[in-house]
């Protein structure tokens, strides 16, 4: 699982998780997180990578 969270640019807040496969707001294209609908966070921008 580490590998994963390398790979991954975006983090969910409410999923404590980083996210590979970010969806698409269809209304406001903002990255949202595919299990709760969260809008994600760079992972850059959080310095925890």
């Amino acid at each position: 699982m580490a590998e994963a969270e390398h790979t991954a640019e975006f983090y969910c807040p409410r999923c404590a998780r980083p996210v590979a496969e970010p969806l698409v707001c269809g209304d406001c294209g903002a990255l949202i997180c595919g299990v709760c609908g969260t809008p994600l966070e760079r992972i850059d921008e959080l310095g925890i990578g």
